[in-house]
């Protein structure tokens, strides 16, 4: 790495879509500076300052620029912006002396930055619809696949794998509301000049260089966008690695020895383990816990990033050439493992139906306490009896629904019949259809 302004590809490859190495490269970097710098050329003719015709002559050279002579060019006069700009001088010649008129530095980071950072939201956005519809498809093919629910892991009562499934549906919807918004406020550049006064600029020229490129101007510059919205756009990066990695524990626990309900797909030719050959692991899901670790990560950091001093320092600027490209990166790698990783889980529903039936019928005890109620107990009561039964059939003293049926409590408040319902595991799930539906609806 050479000074602050030429940086090689930071991203691991082996975590890197190929999109995203080309978006964040030397190569595409210093091509979206000439972009920015051509539209505020541009602009700057229609407005009468610049010679027209300057910023169309410059774009017809096509001209490819060489990284490593800026960096050359940069060890020397250690500034990214000036290297780059003599660089193209270099190439263009006599007009490029008027690029950069009236701008400073971070007119054209900033800008370009968001250029950067709203194609890698779009090309993530893109992912999560992927997402969206592969968890829609399991959701469905599961609708009715009863599962046992748990809470602090162990047997709670009956849900169905379907509804499982549209919780995580649900929260990558969200998330991807959540990114959505946070690609529309990074969508903002500047060129207000040294301060955000527009000195040698106005409002005006930067309003149509800005358009050109698609971005709004930024409503109060300093030297620099404010920093609040690079903040809100890696914590909606986080949040989305966070709800993957929800995901992929759950998945974790499923493909558990003692559990067996769904594991990963395991490929013809694949190894589990170096020493033990039966061995079939939840690799991809603990990656992605791992990843999530990484994408987050980038969080806090940019929170730090807002509260720079007066009108710019540069202590954002370390920070972000890290968490941009990593953070954006990683979290597309991510998603593109959980989409694969969604469409090839394997479900288990002999397993489940067996986990269901493992404590003998205790996961109906909430219907039976409420059938108590009904007839009169008081609830206090009515979940002694319960308790009482339900901790006898734990210690092996009977099966859960015969220790109820013999209770004499019981039988004064109910009929075997109305003791049997209370153990329908169709009453239990017969909103889940609702619930997905509510779902699947959902924007």
């Amino acid at each position: 790495m050479t000074g602050s302004g030429y940086d090689p590809r930071i991203m691991i490859p082996r975590y890197t879509p190929d999109d995203f190495a080309q978006l964040w490269s030397p190569a595409e970097k210093y091509r979206t500076w000439l972009e920015v710098e051509l539209a505020a050329c541009a602009a700057l003719e229609r407005a009468g300052i610049v010679p027209e015709g300057v910023a169309e002559r410059i774009e017809a050279q096509d001209l490819t620029l060489d990284p490593d002579r800026i960096g050359e060019i940069e060890r020397t006069v250690k500034h990214d912006v000036i290297a780059f700009l003599t660089h193209v001088e270099e190439l263009a010649g006599e007009d490029a002396r008027w690029l950069h008129y009236g701008m400073t530095s971070s007119d054209v980071l900033d800008t370009s930055l968001a250029l950067l950072m709203v194609r890698a939201a779009d090309a993530i956005t893109t992912r999560l619809d992927d997402l969206v519809m592969a968890l829609t498809q399991r959701v469905e093919e599961h609708r009715r696949t009863p599962l046992m629910g748990r809470s602090h892991g162990i047997h709670a009562e009956p849900t169905t794998f379907g509804l499982a499934l549209a919780g995580h549906l649900a929260e990558v919807k969200r998330g991807r509301a959540r990114w959505r918004a946070a690609r529309d406020e990074i969508a903002v550049g500047k060129m207000a000049g040294a301060v955000g006064t527009y000195a040698h600029l106005s409002p005006e020229i930067e309003a149509d260089a800005l358009g050109r490129l698609g971005l709004e101007p930024e409503t109060v510059a300093t030297q620099v966008v404010a920093r609040d919205r690079h903040a809100v756009y890696f914590s909606a990066l986080g949040a989305i690695a966070a709800g993957i990695e929800r995901f992929a524990t759950n998945v974790r626990h499923w493909q558990r020895t003692e559990v067996g309900e769904a594991e990963e797909a395991f490929t013809v030719g694949q190894k589990g383990s170096s020493a033990m050959p039966h061995k079939r692991n939840p690799i991809l899901s603990e990656n992605l816990c791992g990843l999530a670790r990484i994408v987050r990560g980038a969080v806090v950091p940019a929170l730090e990033n807002v509260a720079l001093w007066h009108e710019r320092d540069i202590s954002h600027s370390s920070v972000e050439r890290m968490i941009g490209p990593d953070a954006t990166a990683t979290a597309a790698f991510m998603l593109d493992r959980t989409t694969r990783l969604v469409k090839g889980l394997v479900v288990y529903p002999e397993r489940l139906d067996h986990n269901l039936a493992l404590t003998g019928g205790r996961c109906f005890s909430e219907g039976v306490l409420l059938a108590l109620v009904r007839s009169g107990r008081p609830r206090q009561e009515a979940y002694v009896v319960v308790q009482r039964a339900a901790m006898a059939a734990f210690e092996g003293k009977g099966s859960f629904q015969e220790l109820l049926a013999a209770d004499e409590e019981v039988k004064s408040a109910m009929s075997p019949e109305q003791l049997a319902q209370c153990f329908s595991l169709d009453h239990a799930i017969r909103h889940a259809d609702a619930i997905i539906d509510r779902v699947i609806a959902a924007p």
